[in-house]
């Protein structure tokens, strides 16, 4: 498998942001992009991307073979569900793995779960989705979203070898299509897409990110 620059990288955190200001917006305002409800919030807060990825997510779209479309699964998560939910991995890993440094275990961890301070989806600017036909029957993408490097035998990783060939094909569309659009690939995770955040900036030689951090409700 190809080498991966992973969250917990040095290089990511220290990319600097020029916050552009852009608003969020709800995709549930959004017909023709399809939102799933898997982890759908009492807030709503999952449902909200900035302004500018709604077209290019409609671009993506647009990209896609006959048939099929892009099933959303989740945008921006508020800084302390993400540091939540990144706690409670480590602390799995940690207890797994007794002999682990808490240095290696961040790093693991990281696999699986941006670092709080630099993930992209409390920035508004990743989002997490699959592929489904036209009635809402999703592809076989290999795994499902949001699965961990160990219950998948790393079949999460983006260019996994373990799938099937249809899986592989049905990755490659997706992403085929995303890329197309300006999205970078979080490569441990086939269905993380992200545009203007700091490992979109590193990814692609931007001078800096574009999006900072945003607190939840929205002021």
């Amino acid at each position: 498998m190809l080498d991966i620059i992973l969250m917990s990288d040095p290089r990511v955190g220290e990319m600097p942001v020029e916050d552009r200001g852009e608003p969020l917006v709800d995709l549930r305002t959004v017909p023709d992009l399809r939102l799933d409800g898997r982890m759908a919030d009492q807030e709503g807060a999952y449902a909200h991307i900035r302004q500018g990825h709604v077209p290019r997510l409609l671009h993506a779209q647009s990209r896609l073979p006959p048939g099929l479309r892009l099933l959303i699964v989740e945008a921006y998560r508020p800084p302390e569900l993400q540091e939540r939910y990144f706690r409670r991995y480590a602390a799995t890993l940690s207890e797994a793995n007794p002999d682990w440094p808490p240095e290696h275990v961040y790093v693991q961890a990281s696999r699986s779960l941006a670092p709080p301070h630099i993930g992209p989806h409390v920035c508004g600017a990743a989002v997490d989705l699959t592929l489904c036909t036209t009635d809402g029957t999703e592809l076989d993408m290999g795994t499902e979203v949001n699965a961990g490097p160990e219950e998948s035998d790393d079949a999460c990783y983006t260019a996994a070898t373990n799938i099937s060939h249809q899986a592989t094909t049905n990755r490659d569309i997706l992403g085929d299509a995303l890329s197309e659009a300006g999205f970078v690939n979080y490569p441990t995770e086939w269905w993380h897409w992200s545009y203007g955040d700091r490992y979109w900036a590193l990814a692609t030689g931007a001078p800096a990110a574009l999006h900072a951090q945003l607190a939840w409700p929205l002021t």
